[in-house]
């Protein structure tokens, strides 16, 4: 399954590292993309920038997921392999 985000929204994306850890360990193969919008989080295996983005490192204001490193863009973004989430879902975060 493959979704859209189009231009002109903000989207954000980073590795979530607790899940990355949690995958090596049961040998669970679980997104580990958070791609955030104002609307919703969606979590991915794969995502496609059609754009320019930027990565950025802020260790010393993370999102509030926790994440200090993840990359922006104002770009149509594709999401392929998903499990959506809406904005009040928990996001156990992390940062790569």
């Amino acid at each position: 399954m493959a979704l859209q985000v189009p231009n002109q929204m903000k989207t954000l994306i980073h590795v979530n590292q607790h899940v990355v850890k949690s995958n090596a360990k049961t040998g669970a193969t679980d997104p580990v993309l958070t791609v955030k919008t104002y609307k919703s989080n969606v979590y991915a295996h794969e995502v496609e920038i059609h754009g320019p983005s930027r990565v950025v490192y802020q260790p010393e204001s993370p999102l509030s997921c926790g994440a200090k490193v993840w990359i922006e863009t104002y770009a149509e973004v594709t999401i392929n392999q998903t499990r959506k989430e809406s904005n009040e879902d928990k996001d156990t975060g992390g940062d790569v």
